[in-house]
C-alpha cells in the first residue's frame, strides 16, 4: 500500500518547511532511514528521513519551495503501484471545508456585478467625458471642502482651466478637470466637503447623458501626484496669502498669472515666467506656453525690461533627478519565527531594563593569566556566561519564567547564547554552565557558532535557555537593550569595552568600563530584583578569583 509522506514539525516553532533539496527522485528505491532530502527550517536545515522501504512513486513540493507542516510532500510504494487513489483521499479530506463555503463565495461573486454598473473607463473616453474626482492631496486627507467654484454648469472648460479651490486637513490647493468641453455636473455645493473620489464635477460634450456615470459611484482611491508623472499632477497648493499668487512679475512691477501646472513645468525647466507670455484669459500662462516657449522669441521683451531688474532675476537652480530602485527577496523561514516569537515576547511580557558599568581592569588581568594555561582560548564572553550562572544560582527569581497561572524557579542554569547568522539569529544552549570550566564553556560556544554557520544546529541545541546572553560588544557597540528570548524571564545585553577616565581613590586615572542592561520581565522580576542580581555579577567580574571559589 502507497505511502504518503508529510512535511514533519522539525522544532517547537516550526510552521513550514523549505524543500532545500532533493536527495531521490521519483522512480529510486528507498529504505527505511535513507535520506530522502534536506528540509530548511526557521532555524536550522535538517535531513528528512525515509520510514519506510520502497520506490519514490511522487513528489508533490520543487526545491526552493515552502509547504506547511503536515502538507503531502511525496508518495512511497510498490513499483509500479497506482498511488492516485490515496492522493485523491488526501486532496478531498483538505478540498472539504472549502466545499462549504462555497455558496458564500457564489453569492458574493453574484452580488459583486451589481456594484459595477455604469460605463466603464474605456466607454468614458470613447464619449470623450472626464470625471473628476475629489483627489488624495495629502497622505492623511480623507475628505475636502469646496471653498470655491470657478465654473458653473455650462461653462465651457479647457484643459488649464481651474475649476474649484479645495480645503484639505492641511492647505487649500486647486484643482483642474485636465479635459476640454462642457461642464456638466457639479456634485458638491459650495462650503459642503466630499470623501476623497467623491465625484465632483463631469466635463464632456455638451448635452451628454451622465446618469450612468452618476450611478457608478466613487472608485479607488489614487494620490494626486505620482513619481511617474509629476508633470500630469491634478493640483497645486495654492498660498494662504493673496499677494503670494503670482509668483513673478514683470519689470514695471505687473504681476503674472500663471496655472500651477504651469509654475511647475517652468521651475523644473528654469523658465523665468516674466518672459512667457499667456494665451489664456487675461494674459494667463498655462501649460502650452511653457511648452512653446523659446528663449529667442523673448529676446525683445527681455530688452525692453529694465537693468535693475535683470540683475535682480533669480539665478537657476539646476535640478537633479534621482531614480528610486529596490529589491525584494522572500522571507525565510528563520527571519518569519523571530519576527513572530519576538514580537509576542515584546507586546505579551512588560520589559523594563537596568543599567549598570563594570571595571574590567581584574578581569582583563584575569584573561590573560588564564589563557597562558587553558588549553582553548577563552573570550570575555565565555566570563560574562560563567558569572552569569554563578549569579543566577544566588538570585533565582531572575532565573525563572512565567507560566501564565504559575512561576516557574529554574533550579538548574542553562544560558542561551545568542548568536548572528546570515539569515537572522540563533541562540544555542549552554547547559548547566555554573559547573562547567570556562575552557569547558569556551570550547562549547565555539562548536555551537561552527554548527550555526553550517545551519547544523539541532533542536536539542537551542532549545531549553533559562537566561539569554547577547553580547554585541565585538561590534564596537557601547550599550544597547534586548527584547527578551521567551520564556525565559530576563536577558543581558553586553557591551564593549572602552578606555576611558575613572576615578580611583580620588585621582582620575585611565579604565576599562564594559556596560550591562539587563532586560527583565516585569511579571516575575521585580527592579530590586534585578538590582541585586546586577550588584552580584559585577562583584564577580570585577573579582574574577570569586568565579573559582
Amino acid at each position: 500500500m502507497a505511502e504518503i509522506v508529510r512535511m514533519p514539525k522539525m522544532s517547537d516553532t516550526m510552521t513550514e518547511g523549505v524543500m532545500a533539496k532533493w536527495h531521490k527522485k521519483v522512480g529510486d528505491k528507498v529504505k527505511s532511514g535513507d535520506v530522502m532530502a534536506e528540509v530548511e527550517t526557521d532555524k536550522a536545515t535538517m535531513d528528512l528521513e525515509s520510514y519506510w522501504d520502497g520506490t519514490v512513486l511522487y513528489i508533490g513540493v520543487e526545491e526552493g519551495k515552502a509547504v506547511p507542516v503536515d502538507a503531502v510532500i511525496a508518495v512511497i510504494g510498490k513499483e509500479g503501484e497506482d498511488y492516485k487513489a490515496a492522493l485523491a483521499a488526501e486532496e478531498g479530506a483538505a478540498a472539504a471545508p472549502v466545499t462549504e463555503t462555497k455558496p458564500v463565495e457564489e453569492k458574493k461573486e453574484e452580488s459583486a456585478p451589481s456594484a459595477a454598473t455604469g460605463p466603464s473607463e474605456a466607454d468614458l473616453t470613447k464619449m470623450g467625458v472626464t470625471v473628476v474626482r475629489m483627489p488624495l492631496l495629502s497622505d492623511t486627507m480623507t475628505e475636502g471642502v469646496i471653498a470655491e467654484w470657478h465654473k458653473k454648469v455650462g461653462d465651457k472648460v479647457k484643459e488649464d482651466d481651474i475649476l474649484a479651490d479645495v480645503e484639505t486637513d492641511k492647505a487649500t490647493m486647486e484643482v483642474m478637470g485636465y479635459a476640454e468641453g462642457t461642464l456638466l455636473h457639479i456634485g458638491v455645493e459650495k462650503g459642503q466637503a466630499a470623501k476623497v473620489n467623491g465625484i465632483i464635477a463631469i466635463v464632456g460634450p455638451e448635452g451628454t447623458d451622465i446618469s450612468g456615470i452618476l450611478s457608478q459611484g466613487d472608485a479607488p482611491a489614487k494620490p494626486a501626484v505620482t513619481e511617474d508623472k509629476k508633470s500630469d499632477a491634478p493640483v497645486a497648493e495654492k498660498a494662504a496669502e493673496p499677494q503670494e499668487e503670482a509668483p513673478a512679475s514683470s519689470g514695471g512691477g505687473e504681476r503674472l498669472k500663471a496655472s500651477p501646472l504651469a509654475k511647475r513645468i517652468a521651475k523644473d525647466k528654469g523658465i523665468d515666467l516674466a518672459q512667457v507670455a499667456g494665451s489664456a484669459d487675461g494674459g494667463r500662462i498655462i501649460k502650452k506656453d511653457i511648452e512653446n516657449f523659446k528663449p529667442a522669441a523673448a529676446s525683445a521683451k527681455a530688452e525692453s525690461s529694465s537693468a535693475p531688474a535683470a540683475e535682480k532675476a533669480a539665478p537657476v537652480i539646476p535640478q537633479y533627478v534621482g531614480e528610486e530602485r529596490f529589491t525584494e527577496k522572500p522571507v525565510s523561514q528563520m527571519r518569519k519565527v523571530i519576527a513572530k516569537r519576538l514580537a509576542e515576547s515584546l507586546f505579551t511580557a512588560p520589559h523594563f531594563y537596568l543599567n549598570i558599568s563594570i571595571d574590567m581592569d581584574n578581569a582583563m588581568t584575569a584573561r590573560t593569566a588564564i589563557n597562558a594555561v587553558a588549553p582553548v582560548k577563552v573570550s570575555f564572553n565565555d566570563i560574562i556566561i560563567k558569572a552569569v550562572a554563578v549569579a543566577l544560582k544566588q538570585h533565582p527569581a531572575v532565573n525563572s519564567s512565567w507560566r501564565g497561572d504559575k512561576i516557574r524557579f529554574n533550579e538548574h542554569t542553562n544560558i542561551g547564547v545568542a548568536m548572528a547568522v546570515e539569515d537572522g539569529l540563533l541562540v544555542p544552549v549552554v547547559r548547566f554552565a555554573d559547573g562547567k570550566s570556562l575552557s569547558h564553556i569556551s570550547a562549547e560556544v565555539k562548536e555551537y557558532g561552527q554548527k550555526a554557520k553550517a545551519k547544523k544546529l539541532q533542536p536539542s541545541d537551542w532549545e531549553g535557555s533559562t537566561f539569554t546572553v547577547s553580547n554585541l560588544g565585538m561590534f564596537g557597540i557601547d550599550e544597547f537593550t534586548s527584547i527578551i528570548n521567551s520564556p525565559d524571564g530576563a536577558i543581558l545585553s553586553v557591551g564593549a569595552i572602552q578606555q576611558v577616565p575613572v576615578v580611583k581613590n580620588g585621582a582620575v586615572v585611565p579604565g576599562n568600563v564594559m556596560k550591562l542592561s539587563l532586560g527583565c520581565d516585569h511579571r516575575v522580576v521585580d527592579g530590586a530584583t534585578g538590582a541585586a542580581f546586577l550588584q552580584t555579577l559585577k562583584g564577580l567580574l570585577e573579582e574574577p578569583i570569586r568565579l573559582l571559589v
